[in-house]
This record gives C-alpha cells, structure tokens and sequence, in this order.
C-alpha cells in the first residue's frame, strides 16, 4: 500500500515581538488538521519557522544593544517552546538564520536570475517597516501605513536588485481560473484576484549591505543582502531539504499554508509567483485567517490588551485555550477573545456538558465493574471531512457537542442510577461507546483531554479525573 503523504504549514512569524493569541490561532489550526490527517492516515510534515532577518528585527537588536543573532537566538526560543505550551504536533521547525535555509535561499536567487526575472536598478520608494514591504500613495491612508500608522514610513533611495513581478500577472491569473480552491475562504480569493488584474509592479528584493547588514547575502554581490521576504518565504520548501534532491520536498511539497490576513499578498501572489520564476509547483492551498481582538478592541501595548498566550494557557489550561480559539473565533473571519467569555463556555461547554457527563457515567459504570472491550477504529463521517477541508473548525465542534448534549438528555432522562442492574450496565455500554468515538472526534482539537476520554472509556472502567474543573467567575 503506498503512502499518503501531508505537508501543512503555517507562516514564519517575526522574532522581534513574543508569540501573541494571533500566532497561536494560527499554529493552532495548523495542528488541528494534521492531527486529523494523520487519523486519516496520512503521513504528514507540519512545521513552521522564525523569520528573522529585515530592518525591524535589526533595528530591536540595534535598541537592545545586542547582535542581531543574539537577539533572534533567544526570541526564536520563544516561539519554539509553544510547541509544549499548546501540545503542538509539528515535526519540523527551521529558523531562516539557519545555514540550510541560507543556502536554499541563495539557490532559490540563483535559478529566479538565472531565468531571467532579477535586474538592477536605482530607485526611489516609500517603505514600511512594520509590514517589511513597498508601499504606494493608493494604499496609504493620509500618508501613513494603515496597518501600522505609529511608525513614519521610511524613504529609501538606492540601487538595489528588483524581482519582475510584472511578468506573472496572466500566469498567476491562468493559475488562479485552473484552481479554483486554491485560496479558501471565497472572499479572499477574490480579494487577491483583483489585486492581480489591477496590474503588478516589479519590487526590490536586496537592501545595501552598508545600511542594513542584517540579511541573507545576495550570491556574487558582497555589497547585498536579500529583502527579508524574498529570504523567508523560501522556508516553505528549505525545511523539506530542497534544494537537495531525495529529500522530503520530493515527497511532501506541493503542500497546504495557514495565513492571516495580512500576508494575502505575500503567499497567494508573490511567494506563487516566486515559485513560477524557478520552475517549482505552486502551493496546493492556502487557508487564510483573520485577526483577533480583545474585547472588541484592536490589541496594542499602548492599551495594555495584548493577550498572551502563556498567560492564558497558565490560567485556563492548554485544552479551554485550544477550545476556545477554534470553536469562539470564526476561522476565516475577525474573532474576539474575552475573559468574560472565555469564563462562560469554559464552564458551560467543557465543564458542564464535557466533563460532568464523562465523570457521571465512568463513575456509574466504575461502581458496576463494567469492563468494555478494546473499541474498533473509529472513522470520520464525510461530512466532517469536507466540513475539515474547508477548515470549519467551529462546525465541526458545534456538531460534536451537539452530539455531548443529545449524551446528556439521554442520561438524564434514562436516569441509569435509578434502574436495575442489567438494565443500567446496558444503557451505560452504549454511552460509553458513544464517548470513546467523541473522544476519537476530538484528538484533533483538543489532544490531552480527547486521550483521557479515550482511556477512560475502554478496559476495565475507573472513575475518570475531573477533566475541567469550574471556574468561579
């Protein structure tokens, strides 16, 4: 039989801040449907990267008064160890300050030159750190940024190397009608496709190495480095080993990306048409997410409403968070958190209805000696599938509690504490069948919790352990 193979990634965020709720949404939805290909047996690559070269991070090290490698050494570390703090299952994790990284770079610069889409030029641009990209007068809002309006656009006059983007238009357009899903959700698509039929515009992808030192070298000129997104967005395939050959890129690439909002342009357009440049195969898919607020307000340190997500994995428990970001922000829409809410469905929806329903009926049955044996696979229903292929997280977890509730209606009105032996230990065999295939249905959510259930509904039945303590609110 031969094998199914996965690559699912998510982007490769900046190490010039800690991991914020945004990052975590997005990793986490990036563990969630690798956990459930791999159910689907598919052998899968997830992983993801620190990007860490570019102007803003040169410029942190430059206020710190460190090195930048120093600086990225310990923010990188930051960002790896969410791979405990959210029970992550990524296998792969590359920082683009590696040597195989800087390598694939320099190869990647090398086909795109030798294929005869890099020149030289001098030129004059309005540049915006905080995004790391070019910005025209059309899209600044009374000549600032609108993603960033706190930070002075800078003017940059030099020669530097430009990428000719403006060839792609018709062969992104062409590939673009040919995959219809390649960008999900709909809207997004759309929203990139307008932005390719208004006409694209060559861009600089090499910066002075006398003014910025902090980058990759551009090959055979020592006065360069690259353009910090020209470098990066090569990780998608330096972590699979290309250019080597035999390597898992010839397994695993083309694969499926996880983005916010905010890099539309960068992985549907440019990294596409990167990849179109040296010959490569396009991405499969590319699932965009959108931005986080915190009680209805945009997160910034200037209001003191950055959510943390160690804090909150340290307050709630790495499950509830995981919970709450997949079923409470809409996967491909703007989303809230608040402690408020948070508090509620926490004890409502996982205490409540999850762990009060799996306590009472272990506890009945570890009163009965009930003893199950080992339960056959289960399988997914295709309608979650395709409800997973379209990254309907929050569906799929309405869907499976409704299924918790219909558990509970059914105990409480059955009422197994008050009937015959016989009669209970049949109901309470059914219902815990039925909770070991709701704990299958939840590896890919929420990992810790879903083993417990799994455990505790199989075998020689024990009272199974509080699983979500209430919370006073």
């Amino acid at each position: 039989m031969n094998k199914k193979y996965f690559y699912i990634t998510t982007t490769a965020p900046y190490v010039n801040a800690n991991p914020h709720i945004g990052f975590a949404l997005e990793i986490i939805q990036a563990d969630a449907v690798a956990r459930f290909k791999r159910q689907c047996g598919y052998t899968v690559a997830f992983g993801f990267g620190t990007d860490e070269h570019g102007q803003k991070i040169y410029q942190k090290a430059l206020e710190q008064k460190i090195d930048p490698q120093t600086y990225c050494d310990e923010y990188a570390l930051r960002f790896d160890s969410l791979k405990s703090l959210l029970n992550l299952s990524y296998d792969h994790f590359i920082r683009t300050t590696d040597d195989n990284h800087v390598k694939a770079a320099q190869e990647f610069w090398r086909i795109c030159d030798r294929n005869g889409y890099i020149y030289k030029k001098n030129y004059k641009l309005k540049y915006c750190v905080g995004c790391e990209l070019e910005k025209t007068d059309s899209e600044l809002v009374e000549g600032r940024c609108p993603l960033h309006p706190n930070l002075p656009l800078e003017i940059i006059e030099e020669e530097n190397y430009f990428f000719k983007f403006s060839a792609f238009q018709k062969k992104l357009l062409d590939f673009y009608e040919k995959n219809p899903r390649f960008v999900v959700p709909d809207f997004r698509f759309n929203e990139i496709k307008t932005f390719v039929k208004k006409g694209l515009e060559d861009f600089s992808i090499s910066r002075l190495k006398n003014k910025m030192p902090w980058g990759v070298d551009v090959p055979d000129d020592p006065e360069h480095v690259m353009y910090v997104w020209f470098d990066a967005l090569v990780f998608y395939i330096s972590t699979l080993g290309w250019p080597e050959k035999n390597t898992e890129y010839d397994q695993y690439w083309p694969g499926i990306q996880v983005a916010g909002k905010d890099n539309l342009r960068q992985q549907t357009a440019i990294w596409q048409a990167m990849l179109l440049a040296v010959g490569l195969p396009n991405t499969k898919q590319v699932f965009i997410h959108g931005f986080i607020t915190s009680d209805g307000q945009k997160m910034s340190k200037s209001l003191g409403n950055i959510i943390n997500p160690f804090n909150l994995v340290k307050t709630y428990g790495v499950d509830a968070v995981r919970y709450y970001l997949l079923k409470e922000i809409p996967p491909a829409a703007d989303g809230d958190f608040s402690h408020s809410r948070m508090k509620e469905i926490y004890n409502a929806d996982l205490a409540n209805e999850l762990g009060n329903l799996i306590s009472r009926i272990t506890t009945l049955a570890a009163n009965d000696k009930l003893e199950l044996p080992p339960v056959i696979k289960q399988e997914w229903h295709q309608s979650t599938i395709k409800q997973f292929d379209s990254y309907k997280f929050n569906g799929i977890l309405d869907d499976l509690w409704e299924v918790i509730k219909e558990l509970n209606r059914q105990t409480n009105d059955f009422a197994p504490w008050n009937k015959q032996p016989e009669e209970r230990k049949e109901f309470l065999r059914k219902t815990l069948f039925d909770l070991h295939q709701v704990g299958y249905n939840l590896q890919p959510f929420l990992p810790e919790t879903a083993q417990k259930i799994i455990d505790a509904t199989s075998g020689k039945i024990k009272k199974a352990p509080a699983l979500f303590p209430r919370l006073s609110i």
